[in-house]
């Protein structure tokens, strides 16, 4: 049974700092995008940054790029995202996810097939 298990979210203030973890179990973690997702009250799902678990390849979304760093550890089959400078507009349920792959379509939500439960994430001004 596969499963990704979200950790680190909270309520922080504006320019403040989460790292969220995602620790994927029951299957081969391998050659996999592992990507972070959020979601806003009515929108759709918005991907934030991806990772390949098999190589360095990162992809950010333009509205973390430069806050948001992404990183890895095979060992223990998990992903993290470093989130500094955090602001009010950060605020979302974040989602953690997989597929087999990485590449210029890693933002389509569609592509992934597990996800995790999700983690809240609240910036206050």
């Amino acid at each position: 049974q596969v499963q990704l298990t979200e950790a680190g979210g909270g309520s922080v203030q504006t320019g403040g700092s989460l790292r969220l973890s995602c620790a994927a179990s029951g299957y081969t973690y391998g050659s996999d995008c592992m990507a972070w997702f959020r979601q806003f009250p009515d929108r759709a799902r918005e991907g934030v940054a991806a990772i390949y678990t098999a190589g360095t390849s990162t992809y950010y979304a333009d509205s973390v790029k430069g806050r948001f760093t992404l990183s890895k550890d095979n060992t223990k089959n998990t992903v993290y995202l470093q989130m500094n400078g955090l602001k009010p507009e950060d605020t979302a349920m974040y989602f953690c996810a997989a597929a087999p792959g990485c590449g210029s379509n890693w933002y389509q939500s569609a592509r992934y097939s597990y996800w995790g439960q999700g983690t809240q994430v609240t910036v206050s001004s």
